[in-house]
């Protein structure tokens, strides 16, 4: 946006041209007068910015970076102010003093006024960028509402096609599942069959097995008979050939 800008000391408010061209006329300080130059150059600057922010359409970072702009020409006016404060007091007559003083109090009262103006026009720029959001918003919701609807008449068709799909799909799951039941009842009646045969196997084994034990049982008793009569044979073999000897050797026992 274009600004404003000052050029020399007679840009600023006429009553205060005419009462700086009489006070700071009677006063030789040229740092007075530069100062005073500096605050009419930062007051135009600030009214300049605080139309633009008026006249501001948006959008919200155009209108943040307008008042950060106001915020840095506020405290160098801010300062400018209190040098031109300080400058008074430092004066050696007394009428210079109170013209510098009066001049700083009106210089003071024109920043509250720029500060009233400026809160004003952001105010104003916030509801017109406000309105002009709602109704943006306003339009943009029609245009969604259409494009939603015709997207649902096209989400309809493609959730139609997909349900059936779907439909079809679990059908044929269904039969594969039928099939695979039964397949694992034709497994299980094998295994069934399988389990009866072994645990016929398995009764016919232990009947075996019991015989066998019965045998081996028996068998063991026999053989303790036999050695017992082997035992008593031998011993009544050995007394019959110890008796002979006894009579044959010694006969006269």
């Amino acid at each position: 946006m274009l600004r404003r800008q000052p050029s020399e000391f007679s840009f600023g408010p006429p009553a205060f041209r005419s009462r700086t061209k009489t006070n700071m006329a009677s006063s030789a300080d040229v740092h007075v007068r530069i100062c005073g130059q500096e605050i009419i150059k930062y007051d135009l600057e600030i009214k300049a910015l605080v139309q633009d922010i008026r006249d501001c359409p948006g959008p919200q970072s155009t209108l943040m970076e307008l008042n950060s702009q106001v915020k840095q020409k506020l405290n160098k006016l801010r300062l400018r102010i209190q040098d031109l404060e300080q400058m008074a007091r430092e004066q050696d007559r007394e009428t210079d003093r109170l013209a510098i003083q009066a001049e700083t109090e009106s210089q003071r009262k024109q920043m509250l006024s720029n500060q009233t103006a400026w809160r004003k026009a952001n105010l104003a720029c916030k509801l017109a960028i406000d309105n002009t959001e709602k109704d943006e918003l306003l339009h943009g919701v029609e245009n969604h509402s259409t494009r939603q609807r015709k997207a649902t008449k096209e989400s309809l068709v493609e959730t139609s096609s997909s349900i059936t799909e779907n439909l079809m799909s679990m059908s044929r799951m269904m039969a594969e599942q039928v099939k695979q039941s039964e397949d694992t009842i034709g497994t299980l009646a094998t295994s069934s069959r399988t389990v009866q045969e072994t645990n016929d196997e398995f009764k016919s084994m232990t009947g075996t097995i019991h015989l066998g034990r019965k045998l081996i049982l028996k068998y063991n008793r026999r053989e303790l008979t036999d050695k017992l009569l082997i035992f008593l044979a031998l011993a009544l073999f050995l007394a019959t050939v110890l008796y002979i000897l006894k009579k044959r050797i010694f006969p006269f026992i």
